[in-house]
C-alpha cells in the first residue's frame, strides 16, 4: 500500500510563533510540535551547511517513532560545484551525520538552480554517485574529505533503501533525455508548483513521487484555496494508485511502468505568511491521511466549518 506524507519544508520560521506555535513556546520544542501536527519534515538547513551529528541526533529523538525527514542536498554540489565531480562532496554529507536519522531518513531532495541547464554527461555522472541505500551510503562516508576528520559520523544500524529526488528550474530539462536518465537511475523528478515562475514538469520517473508546493499564485507566500488544493488532491491520488493524471504536463512521451502504487512525499514552502502547515493539514484531510495527528487550527481562521 502507498503512504502519503505531506508536510512543510522547514520548521523554525519567526513569523510562525504565536500563529502556528502557541505563543510563549520554547524554540527547542517547535519540532516537537510540529511533527505532531504533520507526518514529513524537509531539513532545509542542510542545504546551507552541513549539520552536525548532536543536530541530526535531536533531531531523531523529537518526533514520533513514523515521522519522516526529507533531507536537502548541500548548495556547494548543486550551486557551487554545479554537480561536477560531486564524489568528494558527497561523501562529507553522508559522513556528517545524516545517518543517524535511522528509520525516519526519507527521501534526498536536490535542488538545482534556475541558470542550470540541462547537460547530460555532467547530470549522469551526479546520479551515478548517489549511494541508494544505506551500506552504500556508509561505504561513501568512509571517503570524506579531511575536513570531516573528528566529526564524521560512520555507523548505520542496519541496510536501508535511500531515495533521491531531483528539482529543476530551468526549460532546457524539457528533453525526453532527460527524463530517460532520471527513469535509469531510479530518481524522482520534482513537480514544482512555483506561481508560473519555473518549469513544472509532472512526469513519473521513479517508485515515488515528490512535490513542493512553493505557492498557487505568489512564491513562498500566497496560500492555497480550496480549489487548488482539490486540484492537488486527485493528482497525489492518482499517482499514490499507480497512475498518471490524464492531463500531466509531461515531457517525454513515454509512460512510465504500472505500478499498484507509489509513495507520495509532498512539501508546502509557501512558508512566509504562515500559510504552509494549514494548507498541509488541509490537504491532508482531503485526502484522509490526517488520522491520529494532533488537532491544528490556525487561529486567523477559526474552526473550520466544512472539514474538507
Amino acid at each position: 500500500m502507498a503512504h502519503l506524507r505531506i508536510g512543510i519544508s522547514g520548521w523554525r520560521y519567526e513569523p510562525w510563533r504565536k500563529v502556528f506555535y502557541p505563543a510563549g513556546m520554547a524554540q527547542a520544542r517547535e519540532l516537537d510540535f510540529a511533527s505532531r501536527a504533520l507526518p514529513t519534515i524537509e531539513i532545509n538547513g542542510s542545504f546551507y551547511s552541513l549539520q552536525r551529528l548532536e543536530s541530526y541526533r535531536a533531531w531523531y529523538d523529537a518526533p514520533p517513532e513514523d515521522f519522516i525527514f526529507s533531507h536537502k542536498g548541500n548548495r556547494f554540489i548543486t550551486h557551487m560545484r554545479r554537480l561536477r565531480d560531486p564524489a568528494p562532496s558527497l561523501s562529507n554529507v553522508f559522513a556528517s551525520g545524516v545517518l543517524a536519522l535511522r528509520e525516519k531518513l526519507g527521501p534526498f531532495l536536490w535542488q538545482l538552480p534556475p541558470n542550470f541547464q540541462f547537460d547530460a554527461e555532467v547530470l549522469e555522472a551526479f546520479l551515478g554517485a548517489l549511494p541508494h541505500d544505506t551500506e552504500a551510503a556508509l561505504e561513501m562516508a568512509r571517503r570524506h574529505e579531511p575536513r570531516m576528520a573528528g566529526r564524521a559520523y560512520l555507523e548505520i544500524d542496519e541496510k536501508r533503501r535511500l531515495r533521491h529526488a531531483l528539482e529543476i528550474r530551468h526549460e532546457s530539462f524539457g528533453d525526453p533525455a532527460f527524463v530517460k536518465l532520471l527513469r535509469k537511475y531510479k530518481v524522482a523528478l520534482v513537480v514544482a508548483d512555483t506561481a508560473g515562475k519555473w518549469p513544472g514538469y509532472e512526469d513519473v520517473t521513479a517508485d515515488f513521487m515528490y512535490i513542493r508546493l512553493h505557492g498557487e499564485k505568489e512564491l513562498y507566500a500566497g496560500g492555497y484555496t480550496d480549489g487548488a488544493l482539490d486540484h492537488w488532491a486527485r493528482r497525489i491520488k492518482t499517482w499514490s494508485t499507480g497512475g498518471q493524471p490524464d492531463d500531466a504536463r509531461l515531457i517525454a512521451s513515454a509512460a512510465p511502468p504500472r505500478r499498484a502504487g507509489r509513495d507520495v512525499f509532498c512539501y508546502f514552502d509557501n512558508d512566509i505568511k504562515v500559510h504552509a502547515p494549514f494548507d498541509a493539514r488541509r490537504l491532508m484531510s482531503r485526502l484522509g491521511a490526517d488520522a491520529g495527528l494532533a488537532p491544528l487550527i490556525d487561529p486567523r481562521r477559526g474552526p473550520p466549518s466544512d472539514p474538507g
